[in-house]
Formats: structure tokens, sequence, C-alpha cells
């Protein structure tokens, strides 16, 4: 089932930096959720992106809203992202790409002119009752993405 605006977003239970599980009813009826899916830990595009997240993040965290990356990259990787980067936000392991393949977040995709299966760059709003309020399935400019999700849910909460 495709996701959708004013659905349920699926359920999901990941692994975070340090192995403690994190899912998705961990913050129903407590906080709206960003889940960001990006493909790899200390990449060009993906460091921006996540430092964007970072540096926005006190404005999210008042519009009650918690940031959560996700890859498929190990909890060492993302425990190193985080240190080098100073990241205040929460990044959970998909080594199956289960999670991502529910979310639409993993499948073909065009790199660099050609066509290859991987990570789709992608996001979801989810509000406190685990229904998804807006949906980027392709972020086209991953340095300015954070940006446009805080003017969205600014619209949204």
């Amino acid at each position: 089932m495709p996701l959708e605006e004013g659905k349920a977003a699926p359920a999901f239970s990941l692994p975070d930096q340090d192995g403690k599980k994190v899912a998705l009813a961990d913050f129903k009826g407590l906080k709206n959720v960003v889940l960001y899916f990006y493909p790899k830990d200390d990449t060009p595009g993906c460091t921006k992106e996540a430092c964007g997240f970072r540096d926005l993040g006190a404005k999210f965290a008042k519009l009650d809203t918690v940031v959560l990356g996700v890859s498929a990259d190990d909890g060492e990787s993302h425990r190193d992202f985080i240190g080098k980067y100073k990241l205040p936000f929460t990044l959970l392991s998909d080594s199956s790409r289960t999670v991502m393949e529910k979310y639409g977040a993993y499948g073909e995709k065009m790199m660099y002119g050609q066509k290859k299966i991987g990570v789709i760059r992608s996001t979801v709003v989810i509000g406190k009752d685990g229904k998804v309020l807006k949906l980027w399935k392709r972020v086209p400019k991953a340095e300015t993405h954070p940006e446009k999700v805080l003017e969205a849910l600014r619209g949204l909460v």
C-alpha cells in the first residue's frame, strides 16, 4: 500500500546509533516526527541535509517535533557521523532496508544519468496521531530541504 498524506504511517522499530530500539509508537500522542531517509553517513549531500536539520533543531523542538534520520549505516557509523557534526537527533539503522521499502525510500532512482537501485532521499512528517501530514517522495536539494520541512510543519501543526 503506497504511502499517502492523511493515512496512517507504517509502524516501525529500528535500532538507533547505540543499539536501542526506537519505534514510531514511542512518539504517538507526544510528538510529531520528521522521518528522513538518506543514502549514507558523512557524504556531501547527506551531511548538508543533516547539518540543516541540526541548525534548525530548536525550531523543530518548539513545534513539538523530533527529527529521526534513517539510513542503512550501522550504529558505529551513525555515532561517528553524530560526533563529527554534533547532530542533536537520533539516527536509525535500517540495514535490511525493510522500513525504507515500506516508506517508498528504497528502489529505482537516477544517479548520474543511470538507473540504480538504492536509497531514495525522502522525508515524511508524521503527526502525533500517527498519520502522514506531509510527504516528499524525492528530495531535490538536500541542502535546502530542512528549511522546506520546517516551513511545511509550521503550516500543519
